[in-house]
């Protein structure tokens, strides 16, 4: 079964490591690093199908050479001198197929980024009769030509020069374009991102041209709506120590600890978010009702402004009609005490008078009288 795997990861001389150490162990050959004086001889290492070193442009170069020539090229002692990239390749294609596949990726990869790639491909890692009874759960194939027992884990490593190289194998500066602390200040993609979806394409490419239905998928489970915890590479060293004791190793224990320790997270927020569900329809409702209130408030509020203004509207009214009354009386008032002056002066003029003369000044007395009395009812 296809399953997809890429990964990657700094090779440095602040860990311990150098990179002619590198390259030897994982192409199975002898290497002596010129600057340290040490040998790095894996000639008996088993499981080596392939290796190849590549330039840009599709060129080759000697293997130790170059690599002592990497170690030389960077003075600082904690310089990165490596970049890996590890694949798994796809146990449905045949081993010439896988070939191909492998060393046309590290062809991109070197054009790509104008690096050196140094492809090692490896066979699966026997499982023995031994291994079987002591975890009989694990997972294996079985070689159909020479009834070999495997995990089926048919993989490549792809060593990036940090620095670039020339076609005809010129070192040059580094390499920042596989620099994840740069590509993160750049705010671009860094190797990884960018290399994920590049290899899960070209792997579904050669499946799909070698006429086979399988498929892997870079993304993660759950980008994938997948719930089941992915698995995890437990490393050569736990491997070794299952494999020797038959039991599991503390490696394995912490995996399966974060991961309950995940599962438990990951339901604690299932119902953080659940309540958080149930308390925006909460806030949903109350917001309704207070979106009623609020109407309701704003109704009767209009109402009162409505009568606070015919209120003073009636009041200007009453007010305007006292004005006009105040005004009458006054000119009344004003009339009789015209009247009564004019009145006396007649009657300091003519002290005796006749009846038709009385007669009019009893009129007008009475005329005055009247006056008065309706100034008084008003």
């Amino acid at each position: 079964m296809a399953i997809y795997h890429l990964s990657a990861k700094p090779i440095s001389r602040g860990a311990g490591r150098s990179a002619t150490g590198a390259a030897a162990y994982r192409a199975g050959v002898e290497i002596t690093d010129e600057r340290t004086g040490l040998v790095h001889d894996y000639t008996r290492k088993g499981g080596v199908l392939h290796s190849e070193l590549i330039l840009p442009g599709g060129g080759t170069a000697d293997r130790a050479e170059f690599w002592n020539g990497v170690e030389a090229h960077h003075k600082r002692g904690d310089a990165v001198l490596v970049r890996e990239v590890e694949i798994s390749l796809p146990t449905e294609l045949t081993a010439e197929q896988r070939k191909s596949l492998a060393v046309g990726y590290a062809r991109v990869l070197a054009d790509r980024y104008g690096v050196a790639a140094d492809v090692a491909l490896h066979a699966p890692r026997t499982v023995t009769d031994r291994e079987l009874e002591k975890r009989p759960d694990q997972y294996h194939e079985t070689d159909p030509k020479t009834g070999r027992r495997h995990n089926g884990n048919w993989h490549a490593h792809i060593l990036l020069s940090a620095c670039h190289v020339q076609p005809d194998g010129t070192l040059g500066k580094k390499a920042v374009e596989l620099d994840p602390i740069h590509c993160q200040r750049a705010k671009i993609e860094n190797l990884v991102d960018r290399e994920r979806v590049c290899w899960g394409e070209l792997a579904n490419a050669a499946l799909e041209h070698h006429g086979h239905a399988a498929r892997i998928d870079h993304r993660s489970h759950a980008k994938r709506g997948i719930e089941a915890e992915p698995t995890r590479h437990l490393g050569p060293a736990a491997a070794g120590i299952e494999r020797r004791t038959g039991e599991e190793s503390r490696r394995r224990h912490d995996f399966e600890r974060e991961a309950m320790e995940r599962l438990a997270r990951a339901q604690a927020q299932g119902v953080l978010e659940r309540e958080s569900r149930g308390l925006e329809r909460s806030i949903f409702d109350l917001s309704g009702d207070m979106r009623a209130a609020f109407q309701e408030r704003d109704r009767l509020r209009e109402q009162q402004e409505r009568a606070e203004r015919e209120r003073r509207e009636q009041e200007r009214a009453r007010e305007a009609q006292r004005q006009q009354e105040k005004q009458q009386a006054d000119k009344a008032a004003s009339d009789q005490r015209e009247a009564e002056r004019i009145l006396a002066q007649l009657l300091e003029k003519a002290p005796v008078v006749d009846r038709k003369t009385e007669r009019a000044i009893d009129g007008l007395f009475h005329d005055i009288a009247r006056s008065r009395s309706r100034g008084r009812g008003r």
